[in-house]
């Protein structure tokens, strides 16, 4: 058995079925190129399948990513294959990940199919995604509920057919974790080095981890995660918890081990916190703020005597730096910027980090102290930009007591005409969306609204993510927008997300229902 276990990142696909976490394709982009920074084994870009925008990312994707293999999702139905074959198609390494539901639940009442006909459409499936790569991914949905007997005999088809790994999804999060390590075990023992084993733990019962690291230890070889554990309902498998814990625990996994960079474990779930506005709970295990926090007075006694009374990891180990929170200012240069911003994980061209430094100046401008959380903002916002239709020029509110909140917008246009407007609303943020939308002829629905302090004191960068939906037949988009004034981030972030829409408009297509794994 190899002591390699392979991390399968699964943010970009399952993490994105999150509820409010749909991202653009240049955001999806800037993700894989730090998930191959991390050192992420394969990387699941996507499902080919469920629209344009989809297909159209993992082919950028599949462009961009050298070192990672670029993977992407299908049904075992000989379209989807085909379009994810055509989706990686550019990608030095590629896989293609195919799948059908194998519990009777699911195949008695989601395909109305009978065993053996489930099998034969397995079989048609690996045969025909052969014909397009040798790294083909072969999944038992609903795994956790389905048949052992049936289980082996679908498994043994499929690796005969040409899978060279078989996942073992339990796709409801229902099982604990010596039911995993039980069923892993006698797959193993079936399967032996004809295949690598994966799993796909979901989070339901909050055992996802557990699960992970206990099919490790009976035989799985790979491992199917996300950052920051974001997926459908509570989520997936977390892989900074999976990762850390086979780092620490060497003396339960001894040499056991993965080919993560987990100084990048930090800087990569900040990126995907900002791009999604989904921040992970301030408790969450490795990367929530106050998981290297000590209040207690005994703790902090211990600590300060030796940190490793009540720190079983050092920050530094997944590259967070706490001793080096507060450094540049207004008068701070170019050299020591790029210098910060290479020791917070970021690869910029001498072009970005020009571009960055502006914002920088301006911020400094504004604010007595620029934190690291201020910075990674600037630059995650510049790095995930999509070129835009519209730019915000001026914002100019009125609301005074008893009176009727008002906002005078100007916007540019990518030809460079300028457009003023102004409108009334229920409050201040309704009457700059309802402006921007007769300025720009659209109609936007705000589905959430988010708004956080990107670092500390009373001249903080305000942060706010908005997720607008512009068709009630299309998906729903997400934008950012960063200032000191809340409302000026506000009417940035609007426009963000229209300008993400605009750039995918004609690209969406309802996603096909039913794609869980």
């Amino acid at each position: 058995m190899s002591d390699r276990v392979i991390i399968f990142d699964t943010t970009l696909r399952d993490g994105e079925q999150s509820p409010g976490a749909s991202m653009n394709t240049e955001e999806k982009i800037q993700i894989a190129s730090q998930l191959e920074k991390l050192g992420v084994d394969v990387i699941e870009a996507g499902f080919a399948a469920a629209s344009r925008g989809d297909f159209d990312a993992i082919d950028k994707i599949a462009q961009r990513v050298t070192k990672s293999t670029v993977c992407s999702l299908a049904r075992a139905i000989e379209s989807d294959i085909k379009k994810a074959a055509d989706a990686i198609s550019k990608a030095p390494k590629k896989r293609i990940h195919t799948f059908i539901a194998t519990s009777p639940i699911h195949m008695e009442y989601k395909l109305h199919m009978k065993p053996d006909e489930v099998i034969k459409r397995a079989i048609e499936a690996v045969e025909y995604a052969k014909t397009f790569t040798d790294d083909i991914e072969f999944s038992c949905e609903d795994a956790g509920r389905s048949d052992m007997a049936f289980l082996k005999e679908i498994i043994d088809a499929t690796i005969t057919a040409g899978a060279t790994t078989i996942n073992i999804p339990d796709t409801v999060g229902i099982l604990m974790p010596q039911e995993v390590a039980s069923r892993i075990k006698e797959l193993y023992e079936f399967i032996g080095n004809r295949a690598i084993i994966s799993v796909h733990n979901h989070n339901d019962l909050g055992l996802a981890v557990a699960n992970s690291l206990s099919a490790i230890l009976s035989g799985a070889r790979q491992v199917e995660c996300t950052i920051n554990g974001l997926g459908e309902r509570a989520g997936n498998a977390a892989l900074e918890e999976i990762v850390m814990a086979l780092k620490v625990r060497k003396d339960i996994f001894d040499s056991i081990d993965t080919a993560i960079n987990t100084t990048e474990i930090y800087p990569t779930s900040r990126l995907i916190a900002s791009i999604t506005g989904i921040e992970p709970q301030p408790n969450k295990a490795i990367v929530g703020k106050n998981a290297f926090a000590h209040e207690s007075g005994i703790h902090q006694d211990g600590v300060l005597k030796n940190k490793l009374t009540y720190e079983i990891f050092s920050p530094s180990d997944i590259g967070l730096d706490t001793t080096d929170t507060l450094i540049l200012g207004k008068h701070s240069g170019r050299a020591a910027f790029s210098n910060k911003l290479k020791k917070l994980g970021f690869s910029l061209t001498k072009d970005e980090i020009d571009e960055a430094f502006v914002r920088f100046k301006e911020l400094a401008d504004k604010k007595k102290e620029i934190y690291d959380d201020d910075l990674r903002a600037i630059v995650t916002s510049q790095m995930t930009n999509i070129k835009a239709k519209y730019e915000l020029v001026s914002l100019q509110l009125m609301d005074s007591t008893g009176g009727v909140p008002s906002a005078a917008v100007k916007i540019r246009d990518d030809k460079g005409v300028e457009i003023i407007d102004a409108g009334i609303g229920d409050g201040t943020i309704d009457a700059i969306f309802k402006t921007i939308d007769r300025l720009t002829n659209q109609h936007g629905r705000l589905m959430d609204y988010k708004v956080k302090s990107v670092s500390q004191g009373k001249d903080a960068l305000a942060s706010v993510t908005v997720q607008v939906a512009f068709n009630d037949d299309e998906p729903p988009v997400i934008g950012h927008g960063l200032s000191i004034d809340t409302m000026l981030a506000s009417a940035k972030a609007y426009l963000g997300a229209l300008n993400s829409y605009l750039s995918m408009a004609g690209m969406f297509k309802k996603r096909e229902s039913g794609v869980k794994v």
